[in-house]
């Protein structure tokens, strides 16, 4: 592999040399100040309590690097409050409760899923979603969630594979989930979900082959749902080509979980092609001595084909052996630079 391939650094048009510096002086303004917003996420993850929204606002930062997270929380309050007051006039619980909910935040408070726009960023960011009533399962389930637990209604969430779920406390649920709870759907107006709707919703988002398990119903942790956040938000910006967010996004991901082997690989990948070539060689470096220790196989990389795009002229079909190419080239850049 020629080293003056790397990272798709061959002899490029002006107007493409003019974008890749753009990006590269971007990205360093990012990076300018993605540690403080990785210690208030660290801090929101870490603090007592199951409350979501302060790691979400502070996730929003990545975009919208002033924000004032005071208004929204205060928002979020107000709506708790009054389903509080609707929830207890109606004398509801379990099923009935979600009901009540559910006529609150979609048909009062018109919170809906953004179909037309999935995949726009925006849907990703919860002070927006709170401003334009409008996001993604993960997001309106955020939303949901902040304001079930202030209107003292047991909801929780669920990493379900492809569309996150809320699960809400039943005592006389008959959806057959070997427990007392109910599958809520944030997307889909709060729509109720059987076994066989689950069902369906796997087969759809994962393929014919995946076997439904009632374990993929169990609540996820606020940490889990973090990451789950950073996760989606990466990929999203992977496709956009967005390359600087999208290292912020793994810088966020390794903060909220350090033992993330796969995101020292991502972080380390998209450097690399940000032609920041002492960070790309360090997180490379680090992850193939990493990876004999791992228990468990990494996540496919969304970063290796789009370097692999660009910059292979043959296939390399073990991933290993890929990124132990990208270091090589990498050793004689930075020696290059000393």
């Amino acid at each position: 592999m020629a080293s003056d391939s790397v990272g798709g650094l061959g002899a490029k048009p002006p107007d493409q040399i003019r974008l890749q510096s753009n990006a590269v002086r971007y990205a360093l303004h990012l990076q300018s100040r993605s540690l403080q917003v990785a210690a208030d996420l660290e801090q929101a993850v870490n603090a007592p309590g199951d409350e979501l929204a302060p790691a979400a606002l502070a996730i929003a930062r990545i975009e919208y690097p002033s924000l004032d997270s005071a208004g929204y929380l205060d928002a979020l309050e107000r709506m708790g409050d009054e389903a509080a007051g609707r929830v207890a006039r109606a004398g509801a619980r379990g099923q009935e409760a979600i009901r009540v909910l559910n006529e609150y935040l979609y048909d009062e408070q018109r919170f809906t899923g953004n179909r037309e726009q999935y995949d726009d960023p925006r849907n990703s960011f919860l002070n927006v979603v709170l401003d334009r009533r409008t996001g993604i399962p993960i997001t309106l389930a955020v939303v949901y969630l902040e304001v079930a637990r202030r209107a003292g209604v047991q909801v929780t969430g669920i990493n379900f594979p492809g569309h996150f779920l809320l699960r809400a406390a039943d005592e006389r649920a008959r959806m057959h989930y070997s427990g007392d709870f109910v599958i809520v759907d944030p997307f889909h107006g709060g729509a109720l979900l059987s076994e066989l709707d689950c069902r369906e919703m796997l087969r759809q988002h994962v393929g014919d082959e995946a076997a439904f398990d009632t374990g993929l119903l169990q609540p996820a942790t606020r940490r889990e749902i973090v990451v789950r956040m950073l996760v989606n938000l990466k990929r999203l910006y992977v496709r956009m080509r967005s390359f600087p967010q999208a290292r912020f996004v793994a810088d966020l991901l390794l903060t909220v979980d350090p033992t993330a082997v796969s995101e020292l690989r991502d972080r380390g990948l998209l450097a690399y092609h940000l032609q920041d070539f002492g960070a790309a060689l360090r997180d490379l470096e680090n992850y193939l001595q990493l990876l004999p220790r791992q228990v468990d196989e990494p996540e496919p990389s969304p970063m290796t084909d789009e370097i692999a795009d660009e910059t292979a002229e043959e296939e390399i079909a073990d991933e290993s052996t890929q990124i132990w190419e990208h270091i090589k080239n990498l050793r004689k850049r930075v020696a290059g630079f000393n």
